[in-house]
């Protein structure tokens, strides 16, 4: 364990992902990376860098084993490994072990290896450090996911639930992905919850691979089913005599535009008869389906969701370790990719996020076409250090981002971005909070209305 000072600033980032089969060798944020190390390479702060879990991507590699897998990390990002080194110089650098890169806890050999680089792997699940009379719990948090959570703790054949995924469809979609018109499969990291893998592979399908001259002759129909599914109802209303539909009124006002006219109506009785086709397949298929996932409900044959709650877990641990050790402060994890800082029972609860793009479901306004998954990305540390404030006695926690420096839009399709206009995200990270301790030891946290400068 590195030194505690009082005065020490921590820097902590988590889920970087870096490696894999293939096309998940490409890291996008690589170069904003290095700038990142370059600067602690050059602070004069008394510094130290937790990378708190799931660095690498070892469960991503399916064709080496062990020990080899250091080497392919060491031959593809030589640049990064001579960067760790630099900043190891100046600031200590301390990595922690995720689920994905549980190996690292696996095999002593990776001590010396990241020691060469002045990293010191520590092969433990959480790691404490001070910050005056305060303490910071750090933990990757798999623990607290059912899916994830690695019960024999540096066996290298630990596999939960999460490994046998990334290595079947997160590495094989690495392999696959260059064989894409837009290589975009290798996306499917940034895919979460992991039920809306099925959603977000039929957009891709339909904005990415489907051939154009087919997708722009599906848009109108798509764009107006909700308008066909409803004459389609008028229409079927008209022929059991329950409603009497103006169709001569319509045919004549139309005739008046001659073969647009004509052309228009075509085009209208074409999706009214699609529309009204899906309907009566639709209608008896929803109930079906309804009345067989109360079934397999009443089972229980699925008891266990795929996703973990990205906050409740993490809540009454935080509440547990406050009450256990009352010095501690601070909770900080990682792994569900969602940064975020909040107030829990006086002390704060800090999830670091990840580097890994991230993606934003954007449902179509009109019409059933398939929602768009618009990318961002949210770089950023968390930064731990006693209140620089003259009047408060505690530690301030907050994030500092890094900005882009090719925006994520840049990937989307000219169809993406228009049925987006006016609703591309703007994801915002959470403001500084300062944990301060009175002389009676009871702890307070309070959010300031600032946030960190970005950088």
């Amino acid at each position: 364990m590195a030194p505690d000072t009082d005065d020490r600033v921590y820097y902590v980032i988590s889920d970087l992902h870096i490696g894999g089969d293939e096309q998940l060798e490409d890291v996008e944020f690589l170069d904003e990376l290095l700038a990142f190390l370059e600067r602690l390479e050059k602070t004069d702060e008394d510094a130290e860098l937790i990378i708190n879990g799931d660095a690498f991507g070892l469960w991503e590699f399916t064709t080496v084993d062990g020990l080899e897998k250091f080497d392919v990390l060491e031959r593809t990002y030589p640049e990064l490994f001579e960067q760790f080194r630099a900043t190891g110089e100046n600031v200590h650098i301390t990595l922690m072990p995720g689920n994905h890169d549980h190996e690292l806890a696996a095999y002593d050999e990776y001590v010396d290896r990241f020691a060469a680089y002045n990293v010191d792997l520590v092969q433990e699940q959480s790691t404490t450090r001070a910050v005056g009379e305060q303490v910071i719990h750090f933990e990757h948090g798999h623990q607290r996911d059912d899916n994830n959570r690695i019960e024999d703790w540096g066996n290298p054949h630990a596999t939960p639930l999460g490994y046998f995924y990334n290595t079947l469809v997160t590495s094989r979609a690495g392999q696959l992905s260059d064989r894409g018109r837009y290589n975009w499969l290798k996306d499917v990291q940034a895919v979460t919850p992991t039920e809306r893998m099925p959603v977000w592979l039929f957009s891709k399908y339909f904005y990415r691979e489907m051939n154009p001259l087919l997708r722009y002759s599906l848009v109108p129909f798509l764009l107006l089913f909700n308008i066909s599914a409803l004459l389609a109802i008028l229409v079927g209303l008209d022929l059991a005599g329950v409603w009497s539909a103006p169709i001569e009124q319509t045919t004549t006002f139309l005739g008046q535009f001659g073969r647009a006219g004509t052309a228009a109506w075509f085009f209208f009785a074409i999706n009214i008869a699609v529309a009204g086709l899906l309907l009566l397949v639709g209608i008896p298929l929803y109930f079906i389906r309804r009345d067989v996932r109360k079934t397999v409900n009443r089972f229980g044959v699925f008891e266990t969701d795929l996703t973990v709650d990205p906050e409740a877990p993490y809540e009454e641990a935080a509440r547990e370790i406050f009450t256990e050790r009352p010095e501690t402060t601070i909770f900080c994890y990682g792994h569900t990719h969602r940064p975020g800082i909040q107030e829990v029972d006086g002390g704060v609860l800090v999830n670091s996020g990840t580097w890994l793009k991230r993606l934003h479901r954007r449902d179509g306004i009109i019409g059933i076409l398939p929602p768009v998954f618009y990318p961002s990305y949210q770089l950023a540390a968390v930064r731990i250090a006693p209140a620089a404030e003259a009047d408060a006695d505690g530690v301030a926690v907050g994030f500092e981002q890094f900005t882009k420096s090719s925006p994520a839009s840049e990937e989307l399709t000219r169809t993406e971005r228009f049925f987006t206009v006016g609703r591309e995200p703007n994801p915002e990270l959470p403001g500084r909070y300062v944990v301060e301790t009175s002389k009676s030891g009871t702890r307070a946290a309070t959010a300031e209305a600032t946030t960190e400068q970005s950088r």
